[in-house]
């Protein structure tokens, strides 16, 4: 067993590990390439980065690989994100043509490396369109949306299952989120992983510095939401929120906090509505981390009482996960993948409003207990089924009935 593998074991047992040995016996040897749009910044990426090397542990020779475009093709993606999230985006056919050109260079330098692998997982619209331009693909082509596509806007929908019809398999991370489809699809909701370092236990004199230096109070409550500077995430509600809620739990503090990923064009325009938002309140701390901030990140989320995910729209939140695993209840947006981690009135509360999350700050704040038998429930909920390796086990089991088909089944007699 590797020093990677019995690192896991640890934690989520022996007897896991040796089912994903079992899993991956028949897949040794097969090459996997995973390509998205960024290397730092994102969920995808957070995953991708220490999923590629356990998979490699597992005897699987497998890749990542980042396309690149310049601003034009990201607006273009921007739009498509959104638009699959239900915003009215009506992309013009220049933004598209630069889309298309874009993914057929990346194709053209990426080429021999796709059409030889035995699996290719397509992260999301950006890199989508590349599979037209492998005509020589020996492979099976996944493409594995994130994005909480239940609603989509009909355009950008429609534009989108044309590239990925020819596809051999989709992933959605819920049910809701999948649409017809002339392949098979399946359902494997992301992950955290426990042992990197916006998860580990943090010595107490690292997380004390990092509160001293972002100008926090360790004596006084604090609600923090961790996410990238988007519409969607809502942070002008969470200090909407955060306002109505000091009227009744004094000395409050807010800090919102997040990074910049190099796909997401809207992130500069919308940190600027943030800081507006916040004026000159000395207890609201919005901050623009570097990717490397894992560390931060951790202690901001482990100094909490409550964390925040007041999404209007979100594919999973792994954010959500991160504060669980902590031990701390979650206020998130009733919408998309918050649902399938926040169960109301147990880890945490699903809220539609900034007046709705007010009143759950203000309540569990004053009810201690409830707050920590929430947290406790939270952890323990993340531990079954939200850690990385869950989600490792579910793509093997995808790649094998993909490979093998009916072949591979068990068979009763």
């Amino acid at each position: 067993m590797s020093y990677l593998l019995e690192s896991y074991a640890a934690m989520v047992g022996t007897d896991v590990i040796e089912r994903l040995r079992q899993l991956a016996r028949p897949l040794a040897g097969m090459s996997i390439v995973h390509v998205n749009s960024t290397r730092v910044g994102g969920g995808v990426a957070e995953i991708l980065e220490k999923l590629v090397p356990l998979t490699n542990d597992l005897g699987i020779n497998t890749s990542w690989e980042v396309i690149s475009g310049d601003d034009d093709f990201y607006e273009c993606t921007k739009g498509m994100h959104n638009g699959l999230q239900g915003t009215r985006q009506d992309i013009s056919r220049r933004l598209l043509g630069v889309y298309e050109e874009t993914n057929f260079l990346n194709a053209e330098k990426l080429r021999p490396v796709l059409e030889e692998a035995d699996f290719v997982f397509i992260h999301d619209p950006q890199p989508a369109a590349m599979m037209q331009h492998c005509p020589k693909r020996r492979g099976q082509w996944i493409w594995r949306c994130h994005i909480d596509a239940s609603r989509p806007y009909r355009s950008v929908w429609k534009y989108i299952r044309n590239i990925v019809t020819p596809y051999d398999a989709s992933i959605f991370s819920l049910p809701a989120f999948a649409h017809p489809l002339e392949h098979p699809q399946y359902i494997i909701p992301p992950s955290i992983d426990p042992l990197s370092d916006k998860n580990v236990e943090l010595p107490e004199e690292e997380a004390a510095a990092i509160y001293a230096a972002y100008g926090l109070d360790p004596t006084r409550p604090l609600i923090v939401q961790i996410s990238r500077y988007d519409r969607f995430k809502d942070p002008v509600g969470v200090i909407l929120a955060y306002r109505l809620a000091k009227k009744f739990v004094p000395g409050l503090q807010l800090v919102l906090a997040g990074g910049e990923a190099t796909d997401d064009p809207e992130g500069a325009l919308v940190l600027d509505e943030v800081k507006a938002a916040a004026g000159n309140d000395p207890d609201i701390h919005v901050l623009l981390l570097p990717p490397d901030a894992h560390r931060i990140i951790n202690a901001l989320q482990r100094a909490a009482d409550i964390v925040l995910q007041k999404s209007t729209k979100e594919g999973f939140g792994l954010t959500v996960t991160e504060g669980m695993w902590k031990g701390k209840p979650v206020i998130g947006g009733d919408t998309g993948g918050i649902q399938l981690q926040v169960i109301n009135y147990h880890t945490g509360f699903l809220v539609h409003t900034p007046e709705g999350a007010a009143l759950r700050i203000r309540y569990l704040m004053q009810n201690r207990k409830m707050m920590e038998e929430m947290g406790a429930k939270a952890r323990n909920y993340v531990r079954e089924n939200f850690l990385l390796t869950r989600h490792i086990q579910e793509y093997l089991t995808l790649l094998v009935g993909i490979q093998f088909g009916a072949e591979y089944r068990i068979k009763l007699v």
